[in-house]
Formats: structure tokens, C-alpha cells, sequence
């Protein structure tokens, strides 16, 4: 019993309540059991500065802005318990003296471990306190993931406003685009029928441009024709046309003139006519000759032929 309880005391100052509370049950029970069998470890006590991990900040020095100086304790005291070790760096250990008289043992096991009752309201503190702080981390856990819900859903609602304005742009674009491609095969199309218009206009010019060519040729080869003709003959039938023309006239003239059948009369004073078919006759000769000397052609048919 007496080498069980130095065990025990000598094994629980190797480890605190809350690490044995903690999940460190089965390596108290093995470093036990390693203890009373072959010796019991050799500790000490060290009194060690343990650094803070978080730096407090002074806020009296306003000039100084964010950039404060550090103030209070930045470190703690914490004592611990060690191993000696030797110089080949193994634990040192106090044999158990049991072991002289042929003892051996078996089994060391701690069963029943029962902590007083201020250990016990703190650790139901420090449970409670787990818990809470479990609760709370669950609680930011699903605060995190309602923003992150918010958030998704805030960007698909964003992601639908402007998949929509874009399918509703590119509707426009290609609308856009269809009506700038139709402005275009029309104004093309009217291009083609103004060059189509201008080409047929062209022909057409040129086509009356040879037409009046042809009949300013043919009139000038009939009008050639008829110079030559002329020139030939001294327009000898268009001269006799005219005159049978004059004659006819003059006959139908005559024909016409309202005088008696017979005539009678003699020779006036100073042999003026008196409109006898003699003198008639006469007359209408004189102004035949005086046609055809307008006419200028030769009444001789010997010479003219």
C-alpha cells in the first residue's frame, strides 16, 4: 500500500486533472503501471515565464494613432513538474522495495478516481463553458452560413437579373443586326437596280445614239442620192411635176373663167386686148415661159434627153 500511494502521488503530479479528464486516462494508467514495475520516476518541480500570445495596446497616447505601445504583463508564472533525467538523457527512477523481497507485478490498475467537489463544479464550469462555446460556434457557424446563403443567393439573383439582360441585349444586338443586314440587302439591292438602270440606260442611249447614227446616215445617203440625181438631171422630173402642176392649174383656170362662147370685138385703140381666147392663150404662154425661166430648166426635150 505504502509504494501504491508514492506511485500514484508521483504518477498525478506527472499530469493535471483537466488532462486526465481530457483523454489522458489511458496514458495515466500506463505510466502507472510501467512506475510499479520498474521504478518510480524522479521529478522536480520548475517555476517557468510563459509568454502571452496576445499583446494588449495602450489607447492614452492619442498622437500615436494605431500604433500603441504595448503596456500590462505580456508573460505568466506556471509551474511544472519534470523528469530528472541522467547524462545518457533517460528519466531517473526510485526502485520499488517490494521488488527485493520477490514481488511481482501483474496488474496496476486505477478504477475508481473520484475528484472533490470544487474540481467537480469546475469542471461542470469548464463543460458548461465547452458547450457554450460549442453552441456559440454552431450558432457562427450557421450565422457564417446564412451570410454565405445570403450571399449565393443575392448572387443568383444577380446572376439571373444579368442573364437576363444579357439574353434581352443579345436579342436587341441580333435584331439590331438583322435590321442593319436588311438595311443593307436593300441598299445593295437598290445599288444593283440603279447600276442595272444605268447599264440598261447606257444601252439604251447608245442602241438610239446608232439608230440616229443609222438615219442621220441614211438620210444623208438618201439626201446624197438625191443631190447626185439632181445634179445629174437638174432636177428635170421635179421641174416637170411642178410645171404640170402650173398647167394644171392654169387649164383648170381656164376652164373656169366666166366669158361668152363667142367673142366679138376688134383690136382697141393702140392695139389693147380685149379678151379674146387668142389673147387669153397668149397670155397663159407668157406665163408658162416665165414658170419654167424661174424653174430654170430647158423645155427642149432633144436637149434634155
Amino acid at each position: 500500500m505504502p509504494a501504491f500511494k508514492e506511485t500514484l502521488q508521483a504518477n498525478a503530479s506527472l499530469m493535471s486533472a483537466e488532462e486526465y479528464y481530457s483523454g489522458g486516462r489511458t496514458q495515466f494508467n500506463s505510466e502507472f503501471e510501467d512506475q510499479m514495475n520498474n521504478g518510480i520516476y524522479l521529478v522536480k518541480r520548475e517555476e517557468i515565464q510563459v509568454k502571452s500570445t496576445r499583446q494588449a495596446k495602450a489607447s492614452a497616447n492619442a498622437a500615436l494613432g494605431t500604433e500603441q505601445e504595448s503596456y500590462g504583463e505580456d508573460s505568466k508564472t506556471a509551474f511544472v513538474v519534470q523528469k530528472v533525467l541522467d547524462e545518457n538523457g533517460l528519466p531517473r527512477r526510485k526502485t520499488q522495495r517490494f521488488i527485493n523481497y520477490g514481488i511481482t507485478v501483474v496488474s496496476a490498475l486505477v478504477t475508481d478516481m473520484r475528484p472533490n467537489q470544487k474540481f467537480v463544479e469546475r469542471m461542470q464550469l469548464k463543460q458548461k463553458a465547452s458547450a457554450d462555446r460549442a453552441i456559440a460556434r454552431e450558432q457562427r457557424v450557421q450565422e457564417e452560413e446564412q451570410r454565405l446563403l445570403a450571399i449565393a443567393r443575392g448572387e443568383r439573383e444577380v446572376a439571373e437579373r444579368q442573364a437576363k439582360a444579357k439574353v434581352e441585349q443579345i436579342q436587341k444586338t441580333t435584331e439590331a443586326e438583322t435590321d442593319k443586314q436588311l438595311a443593307i440587302t436593300a441598299a445593295e439591292k437598290l445599288k444593283a437596280q440603279a447600276a442595272i438602270a444605268k447599264e440598261t440606260a447606257e444601252i439604251n442611249f447608245e442602241k438610239a445614239k446608232t439608230e440616229a447614227e443609222t438615219k442621220r446616215t441614211l438620210a444623208e445617203a438618201e439626201a446624197y442620192q438625191k443631190k447626185v440625181i439632181l445634179e445629174a438631171d437638174n432636177a428635170l422630173a421635179q421641174k416637170l411635176d411642178a410645171e404640170i402642176e402650173i398647167q394644171k392649174i392654169w387649164a383648170d383656170a381656164f376652164s373656169k373663167r366666166k366669158v361668152p362662147t363667142t367673142v366679138f370685138g376688134g383690136s382697141g385703140t393702140g392695139g389693147a386686148p380685149v379678151g379674146s381666147d387668142a389673147e387669153v392663150k397668149a397670155f397663159m404662154q407668157m406665163l408658162t415661159l416665165d414658170a419654167a425661166k424661174r424653174l430654170n430648166y430647158d423645155r427642149d426635150l432633144q436637149k434634155n434627153k
